[in-house]
């Protein structure tokens, strides 16, 4: 087989969200070359100064790590005059808690943050979700197309995440969403994990739905779903056939990214080991599978 072409990385606070160096220490020793922002020292990378997002850049490129991804809270807000918030939703918050009055100037600071870092895509949602995600639909599709429109006047690239708290969870209401949304500038960060706790088998059926040129990022985590609640745990061993979703991507000819978003809390507690022995299986697949790693 010969090798592919795939970057290979991690949303550095699934290592430690709290000392970025611990992180990216521990991200160069497995060989990623991609870092991708959440939260770093405790604060969402949203909120972070000019200066302090020139800190984690270079402190990134200095471990040979270069930013692919702001993954901002944009559109993880409760939408108005809406259906309720569907009951059985976890809302993950990553150390941001913003309104639907929040998103304009948020969304000025996602693009200046994308820039300022070199981040060619930022990650956004689409809306809390609701016990009628269809009624949601025209407005999810109306926020994310301005959202592309300025975009792609920046040269970057508006990943939507399927996110299983939100009104877009699984590939099937991806793929609807991105034959109504055929833009340039606004592709999917396919997540099976978030797929599977939206009720989805991900692999091979959710994957089957979605349309491989729109697929810019990948995030890879692994766990089950009881009582409508996700729990994560290690990479391999819950219950998503990762395995076979790498394989499949690279013989599709997939080219993106392919990042570690863990969420298990590790053993015993220990989360940077828990990551440390996530991202160990997932470039052992991904050398399994003939990927060249990018740097």
């Amino acid at each position: 087989m010969s090798a592919t072409d795939i970057a290979f990385g991690a949303v550095t606070d699934e290592f430690s969200p709290d000392d970025l160096e611990t992180a990216l220490r521990a991200m160069q020793d497995l060989g990623m070359t991609r870092a991708e922002l959440r939260v770093v020292s405790g604060k969402n990378i949203i909120d972070f100064t000019d200066s302090q997002l020139d800190d984690v850049r270079a402190r990134a490129e200095a471990r040979g790590m270069t930013i692919l991804s702001i993954a901002s809270p944009l559109l993880k807000c409760t939408l108005p005059d809406a259906p309720p918030i569907d009951p059985h939703i976890q809302m993950d918050m990553f150390s941001s808690s913003y309104s639907f009055d929040d998103q304009p100037r948020l969304t000025r600071r996602a693009f200046e943050i994308a820039d300022r870092t070199g981040a060619r895509i930022i990650r956004v949602f689409s809306y809390w979700r609701t016990v009628d995600p269809a009624r949601c639909f025209e407005r999810v599709v109306s926020a994310l197309r301005a959202l592309a429109d300025e975009a792609a006047t920046r040269g970057v690239i508006i990943g939507l995440e399927n996110e299983h708290a939100c009104n877009i969870a699984t590939a099937e209401e991806t793929a609807r969403l991105l034959e109504a949304l055929d833009h340039p500038a606004f592709k999917v960060i396919w997540d099976p994990g978030n797929a599977l706790a939206g009720g989805e088998v991900p692999y091979p059926d959710g994957y089957a739905k979605l349309p491989l040129a729109r697929i810019v990022h990948v995030h890879v985590k692994d766990g089950v779903v009881r009582d409508h609640t996700p729990v994560w745990g290690p990479l391999g061993e819950m219950g998503i056939d990762w395995k076979g979703q790498i394989d499949a991507l690279v013989r599709d000819g997939y080219r993106g990214a392919i990042h570690l978003e863990t969420h298990w809390k590790g053993p015993d507690g220990n989360k940077l080991q828990g990551s440390i022995i996530c991202g160990r299986t997932l470039k052992h697949w991904l050398q399994s599978a003939g990927v060249s790693i990018r740097a």
